[in-house]
């Protein structure tokens, strides 16, 4: 039987353009292929604190920013029709929510809200400047500053699928939660592709946290029975076993974020202390804003400085209003408000989150009155990090 001889150079030359054909295919097939290395579009930014740290403030830093689009503790319509499960069991729920939020998915509310549903149907909908502005409502400009009282007055008929129309439109989305007692938690959404994830950690002397909640004893206290599991049952927190609680989470996450972090969180977590922000707010804000990729503009600037300088530290019914006040007063009020008693309770049970978060505790009445006496201690680089920035200097 004759054999066909194919010369060495057919070979050499089919095999050569062979192969340049499966290099040129699987050149064109990923260029269609996600790149993993891509992040999304969008920045997402977790506000995370606890309840009556000044989050609400932080919050509307982030709100009136032209570029943002922000809803202050969308989980708390998981809490509200989940309010028999105790906080831990409520994690992966709230998770959820936020990752969908962050995604601009707004039928996440659909297991939370009634089916026919306006703007005004979302919590605490009138404090985000997104939904008071154009696409959500034609009332406002997007570089407008935007109140609570006005966008109630004028866009709460607007339809809810405004909500997730609008959010689609903004280089940032921003969520305020105070819903949160573990960073590990959170995990799954620092490593998942279609974020791109920052947390900001809002810390606040306890001792300056409890005065403010026994502004809010009847408004906390379903809050205070999740955190507690006590299947529903409404609590007021007069042990302080919730500021127990509240302040071994701030210990945990800080702990978790700076104790040999894993890598993923690199560059992604910054913490903040309410008294250094009320103190030099725009120093605070500039840094918050660099961290984030945002710019802070002119009219910011000058909202801000208002915000700050009023006078006095506000009345009880603003607990959950913001207001113009006078911050560094508000800050320093639990120290002629709280009895030298109660001082020594909230040290006894948040002693390891005073020292860690950088707070000087008081050994008598004298000390606590004694304003001159800063119990806000200077920030310390082996102690706090702060930022990526700050760690490379």
């Amino acid at each position: 039987m004759a054999r066909i001889r194919i010369p060495n150079t057919i070979i050499i030359l089919f095999v050569t353009v062979q192969t340049g054909f499966l290099i040129f295919m699987y050149a064109r097939y990923s260029s269609f292929m996600p790149q993993s290395e891509e992040k999304p579009s969008q920045v997402h930014i977790l506000i995370l604190s606890s309840w009556r740290s000044g989050s609400s403030f932080v919050g509307q830093l982030f709100s009136q920013h032209p570029s943002v689009f922000y809803l202050m503790e969308p989980a708390w319509h998981v809490w509200v029709t989940m309010y028999q499960n105790s906080a831990k069991v409520l994690h992966m729920a709230v998770r959820d929510l936020v990752r969908s939020v962050f995604l601009c998915d707004m039928s996440v509310f659909d297991a939370y809200m009634p089916w026919k549903r306006n703007l005004s149907d979302l919590f605490q909908w009138a404090v985000s400047r997104a939904l008071c502005s154009a696409p959500a409502c034609d009332s406002f400009q997007r570089t407008d500053i935007t109140t609570e009282l006005a966008c109630k007055t004028l866009c709460g008929r607007y339809p809810f699928s405004k909500v997730e129309e609008a959010c689609k439109t903004y280089s940032h989305v921003v969520i305020k939660e105070v819903r949160f007692f573990d960073l590990k938690v959170l995990y799954p959404l620092l490593t998942d592709p279609s974020l791109n994830l920052k947390i900001i950690h809002l810390v606040r002397d306890p001792r300056a946290v409890v005065k403010s909640r026994e502004q809010s004893v009847k408004a906390l206290a379903r809050d205070n029975g999740i955190v507690l599991s006590t299947n529903g049952t409404k609590v007021e927190d007069s042990k302080y076993k919730v500021m127990q609680e509240i302040c071994r989470s701030h210990v945990q996450i800080y702990e978790t974020a700076t104790l040999k972090p894993p890598n993923f969180l690199k560059d992604r977590y910054l913490m903040i202390r309410f008294e250094d922000l009320v103190r030099d707010p725009l120093s605070e804000i500039s840094e918050m804003y660099k961290f984030a990729d945002l710019s802070l503009t002119p009219i910011l600037k000058s909202w801000i400085y208002n915000i700050t300088h009023g006078q006095g530290p506000g009345k009880k019914k603003e607990a959950f209003k913001i207001t113009s006040r006078d911050a560094v007063s508000v800050s320093q009020a639990w120290r002629n408000v709280l009895s030298f008693q109660k001082i020594k309770k909230i040290q006894e049970v948040c002693k390891g989150a005073i020292n860690m978060l950088g707070y000087q505790l008081v050994d008598s009445e004298k000390e606590q009155r004694d304003l001159s006496l800063d119990l806000v201690l200077p920030r310390r680089q082996n102690q706090f990090s702060w930022s990526s920035f700050n760690q490379k200097h």
